[in-house]
C-alpha cells in the first residue's frame, strides 16, 4: 500500500454507488480468492481435460505451451504461447480452444454480483474473454449492454439489453445510453455462445500489433466518462506489456485526468509500482481481491447504519441524458 495507508474505502463505494468510478477487471478476477497452486483450474480425467474453473493468463500459457509439446526453456507469457499455438495449429484451431475452455459456466464471483448490485448504472471495462459479469447482471435481473471489440475490423459488437442477437457496429456509430444502462465494455473480444461462432479474442503477439495499429479503436461514446471518472483495475498486474498497450492507448484516448485511480494488488513489485504511479495510479497491495471487497462491504448503507457509521450517500440517479460524442446526429 502507499506508505501503508489503506484504500479510501468510502470514496471508492459512494463512487461505486453513484456510477461515478469505472471497474477495470483483470485476469485475476475470475481468480478471486482461489489459490491455483492448491485448486487447478482443470483435471484430466479418462484422457479428456476436465474443467473446474476459468484459467488464469498464466495458467492459459502453460495450458496452450503443454498442448504444443513447447520445451520448458521457450514457454514464456501467454502472448508468445498463443503465438506459437497459432503457428503450429492455425488460428481456427486456436480460437476453437479458447472457445471450449471460456465457455465453462464459472459462478460469478462475489466481486461480479456486488458490481452487479450497484444501484446506478456502470460503465465496467473488462480485458477478459468470459461473460462473468454479463451473467451476474442476468442473475440480479438487471439489464446491461455488452460491446466486444472485434479482432479483424474497426467494429464492435453490440449486443443490446432485451435483445437477442448482437449486431456489428462501426466504433465511431456506436450509440447506446451509458448513463441509462450499464455497459460492460470487452476491450480483447470474448467468448460467443452462439451454435458455430468461435468469439473474438486479442490474445497473439499479432493481435496485439493489429491493435497497436488500427488507429482509434475506443469508441468515441465512451470519450466522456473516460475523461471524467476514475479508473478501479482489478485483477490487475503490470508485468505483461500487452496491459501496457491498453493503458497506453487509454491514457492517449484519455488525456490526463486531474485525479487519481486506483489498483488493488495481492503482490506488487517495485517496478509495477513505478508504471501505475506514472499513470496516474495509486497501486494498493498486500490485499487479495476477497479483503478487498469484505472492507468495500462494509460501507454499505445498511452497515453503516448497524455501526453507527457515515450517513448513508444520496440515493444515485438512474436516468440521464444519453450521453453522445464524436460524430454528431
Amino acid at each position: 500500500m502507499p506508505n501503508g495507508l489503506p484504500p479510501p474505502y468510502p470514496e471508492i463505494y459512494d463512487s461505486l454507488a453513484t456510477g461515478k468510478l469505472i471497474p477495470f477487471l483483470g485476469a485475476g478476477a475470475p481468480l478471486y480468492d482461489r489459490n491455483p497452486k492448491r485448486t487447478p483450474w482443470f483435471r484430466t480425467q479418462k484422457g479428456k481435460d476436465v474443467i473446474s474453473c476459468l484459467p488464469t493468463a498464466m495458467e492459459l500459457a502453460e495450458y496452450l505451451a503443454k498442448r504444443t509439446q513447447l520445451p520448458a526453456g521457450e514457454k514464456g507469457e501467454l502472448t508468445k504461447m498463443a503465438q506459437y499455438y497459432e503457428a503450429v495449429l492455425g488460428p481456427v484451431p486456436l480460437r476453437r480452444r479458447l472457445r471450449e475452455i471460456f465457455s465453462h459456466r464459472q459462478e460469478p464471483t462475489p466481486l461480479h454480483k456486488f458490481l452487479a448490485e450497484m444501484p446506478a448504472p456502470l460503465l465496467i471495462v473488462t480485458t477478459n474473454y468470459d461473460d462473468l459479469m454479463e451473467r451476474a447482471f442476468a442473475n440480479r435481473g438487471k439489464p446491461c449492454d455488452v460491446v466486444v471489440h472485434m479482432t479483424d475490423q474497426a467494429t464492435v459488437l453490440l449486443l443490446e439489453h432485451g435483445r437477442q442477437q448482437p449486431k456489428a457496429v462501426p466504433s465511431e456509430d456506436l450509440d447506446i445510453g451509458v448513463d441509462q444502462v450499464s455497459v460492460v465494455y470487452k476491450l480483447h473480444g470474448a467468448i460467443d455462445r452462439r451454435q458455430n461462432e468461435l468469439g473474438q479474442y486479442v490474445i497473439t503477439e499479432d493481435d496485439y500489433v493489429e491493435f497497436l495499429t488500427r488507429g482509434s479503436v475506443i469508441p468515441p461514446i465512451f470519450a466522456e466518462p473516460f475523461q471524467t471518472r476514475p479508473f478501479l483495475f482489478l485483477g490487475y498486474g503490470l508485468y505483461d506489456w500487452n496491459l501496457r498497450v491498453i493503458l497506453n492507448r487509454i491514457q492517449a484516448f484519455r488525456g490526463n485526468p486531474r485525479f487519481r485511480s486506483w489498483a488493488i494488488e495481492t503482490l506488487a513489485k517495485p517496478v509495477e509500482r513505478k508504471l501505475w504511479e506514472a499513470r496516474g495510479i495509486d497501486v494498493y497491495d498486500g490485499l487479495t481481491l476477497k479483503e478487498f471487497l469484505t472492507e468495500l462491504k462494509k460501507q454499505r448503507p445498511d452497515e453503516q447504519r448497524e455501526r453507527g457509521g457515515r450517513p448513508a450517500p444520496a440515493r444515485a440517479r438512474r436516468g440521464g441524458a444519453r450521453v453522445r460524442t464524436g460524430r454528431g446526429r
